[in-house]
């Protein structure tokens, strides 16, 4: 039992694909795998059109592998993948060295040089090659269609919020914390600054935030943005810890975003600045108080049979 696609995201849409390659392994006794790209095929086929990406390769792999697959392949998508056929793909890759069975993609899925493959492309493949194919309608809530797209749509509003109907986890992101100039501090409120390899960040602004350090969560604020009142020419992001005293140079934190709290501001004086900032703290402890972080919990009962073979 097989699936293939980019799966940027990870999103409930894609889970729901998931579940249902394991459960189809399970009921017919076979191999649930998943088949992925690395990297995103538009990132070599029209650089300028490649959209920034949801999840770090790191991260993607980490979120294949809990969705209960026994078998994860990340084909390297250069030159020679480009430039394959739908018919190679299907005859050699998907039939001939995976020995797919039952194919199960996503209503919009296209595949093989120029996008020349489809869904009326595999119906026929799997009858001339002897496997059945299933067609997956897109997953959606109140007219909301789960989509990578969507979720960058709304990132870019920063409704972070509503990023988990979609995701079914809070947004993320990690990274490492380097030296800032120490500007937080001074205004009183000591600030973590984070160096990410995430490409989509949400829109410009404060947010309430959990934050995972050392298998511990603790509330904070981030500010993403340029800091226009100290005239900041590039992006920043800068995490305050609620109640937090301590050293965090050189540490890896995870960001889960809650909820939005204002757009990023010009201040007319550091005085106003330091008001707002007080302001921010007091709406983000009212908002994080009884907010739960919501990871990536599969719902499908994975065993002891997880082997992500084909990770790399």
């Amino acid at each position: 039992m097989l699936t293939i696609g980019n799966f940027d995201g990870v999103h409930l849409g894609h889970r729901e694909i998931f579940r249902r390659v394991v459960d189809r392994a399970r009921e017919l006794k076979g191999t649930a795998a998943v088949v992925t790209f690395e990297p995103h095929p538009l990132h070599m086929l029209a650089p300028e059109k490649a959209p920034l990406r949801l999840n770090t390769p790191e991260e993607k792999v980490r979120l294949l592998t809990a969705s209960c697959v026994d078998l994860l392949v990340v084909l390297n998508f250069n030159q020679q993948l480009a430039e394959m056929s739908a018919e190679a793909f299907v005859r050699d890759l998907l039939v001939g060295k995976l020995g797919v069975k039952h194919l199960i993609i996503g209503y919009d899925y296209a595949f093989g040089r120029n996008r020349e493959g489809n869904a009326a492309f595999l119906v026929e493949k799997s009858r001339e090659y002897g496997f059945t194919l299933e067609v997956l309608e897109p997953v959606q809530v109140s007219q909301q269609v789960h989509s990578s797209t969507a979720i960058r749509k709304i990132l870019k509003d920063g409704r972070v919020a509503d990023a988990v109907n979609v995701l079914g986890r809070n947004y993320t992101l990690d990274g490492k914390v380097v030296h800032g100039d120490g500007r937080g501090r001074k205004l009183g409120f000591p600030t973590a600054n984070l160096s990410t390899e995430k490409e989509l960040l949400p829109c410009d602004g404060v947010y309430a935030v959990k934050v995972k350090w050392c298998d511990r969560y603790f509330d904070g604020v981030i500010n993403i943005g340029h800091r226009p009142t100290f005239s900041g020419k590039k992006t920043t992001l800068e995490i305050h810890l609620l109640d937090f005293q301590g050293d965090l140079y050189a540490q890896r934190l995870r960001i889960y975003f809650v909820d939005r709290l204002r757009g990023e501001r010009k201040f007319a004086s550091v005085d106003d600045l330091q008001e707002a900032v007080l302001m921010d703290i007091e709406r983000a402890r009212e908002k994080l108080v009884d907010a739960q972080v919501v990871e990536y919990r599969e719902y499908l009962d994975c065993g002891d049979n997880f082997r992500p073979d084909g990770a790399k």
